[in-house]
């Protein structure tokens, strides 16, 4: 900490104080609350707690507003207080194809059954700035019509009657699952822990990932089989009672990859995949983790690994960006004696290269 600088810790509490009140803003301005970004900034909160592993939108709501929007800073603040809460048991698996569906589409096939449900997404806007909304006011809306309440079957699961796709990867039974909130990263890892990480993986960093497979860096042609986003049950085996409880609902967004086929000898050809669940509606993170799942089978598929998106080590390893912001902030802390050591260093070296050449000029003067 800088508390050798003028001032010390009363320096130090003085720079929180100064935080708080830019954090506030003009005062003639009314304070966001935190419905207001739960309700408005939707996406940004489904982000925060994505990448934080807790589903709490007040929680997350909170995180933002205290980090001033800074969504790295509000995951770190999530995750920290993650860390101070009990852990009572782990819920039953859910099952995303009980979905109650807000949103489905898929690339793959223009029928399917229960047909695609465009929902709410910004895909089909213009990307024009809306001086209405600058205006605090709306366009009149349509009547919303309702979700469809039926679940609908995976697209991927219609690929699978006909054997054209792989079966999904399926844990042994009882096999235990890793825990990276609770584990330190090892090598090689499961594909348990390897969703996890890129789960909690940011965004823009698994965005960059899965675009430079379909630039040609690693083995990859994906087509979206499914994107998937709405409410799935969520349920925990009650010990004393001795049966499954619901505990309630929470909102997800899954996508399935349809990848390049592989075969053998002994087997047919068929499409792979590439999977990624992510809290609330976070699309372009359940498809850039879809992608760099898929990449990363590359071994398990018998793939050569040729490209960054396909070594599990380089993903895995750089893919958190709490950790990714610790590094690279630290380097705003003293490194006062460091500095002076390399300092030291290097005029000791520009010395000695300084007499070099003068002994080198001498040399050359009595040659001539």
């Amino acid at each position: 900490m800088y508390v050798a600088v003028k001032g010390g810790e009363r320096a130090i509490e003085n720079a929180h104080r100064l935080l708080a009140h830019e954090r506030r803003g003009d005062r003639d301005v009314p304070e966001v609350t935190l419905s207001q970004i739960s309700e408005q900034l939707s996406l940004g909160v489904d982000r925060v707690m994505t990448e934080g592993s807790l589903y709490d939108r007040e929680l997350a709501a909170l995180a933002i507003k205290q980090a001033r929007g800074d969504m790295i800073e509000a995951i770190f603040l999530l995750r920290a207080f993650r860390a101070t809460l009990p852990r009572f048991g782990a819920t039953e698996a859910v099952d995303t194809g009980k979905m109650q569906v807000r949103r489905r589409v898929s690339s793959t096939f223009k029928d399917i059954p229960g047909g695609q449900v465009l929902g709410p997404t910004f895909d089909y806007t213009h990307r024009l700035l809306d001086p209405l909304l600058a205006a605090g006011s709306e366009p009149e809306q349509p009547a919303v019509a309702e979700a469809p309440t039926a679940p609908m079957p995976r697209v991927t699961d219609i690929l699978g009657r006909d054997g054209l796709i792989e079966a999904s990867p399926a844990a042994e039974e009882g096999a235990p699952v890793g825990d990276l909130t609770r584990e330190p990263l090892n090598f090689p890892a499961g594909r348990d822990l390897r969703l996890q990480n890129l789960a909690r993986g940011d965004e823009g960093f698994l965005l960059a990932l899965g675009y430079s497979t379909q630039r040609g860096y690693g083995r990859n042609h994906p087509f979206a089989g499914e994107i998937r986003f709405g409410e799935v049950e969520v349920e925990f085996f009650a010990e004393d009672a001795g049966f499954v409880v619901p505990l309630g609902a929470v909102a997800l967004t899954e996508c399935q990859m349809v990848n390049q086929f592989k075969g053998s000898a002994t087997e047919a050809p068929c499409f792979t995949r590439g999977y990624g669940l992510a809290f609330g509606q976070s699309e372009r993170k359940a498809m850039s983790m879809a992608l760099v799942d898929r990449a990363l089978r590359a071994g398990e598929l018998g793939e050569d690994v040729v490209a960054p998106a396909q070594d599990e080590e380089f993903v895995m390893s750089h893919s958190d960006n709490v950790q990714s912001t610790g590094f690279v902030e630290h380097l705003k802390l003293p490194h006062y004696v460091d500095f002076q050591s390399e300092l030291g260093l290097l005029r000791k070296l520009r010395q000695e290269f300084a007499e070099a050449n003068a002994t080198a000029d001498v040399v050359k003067e009595a040659a001539e």
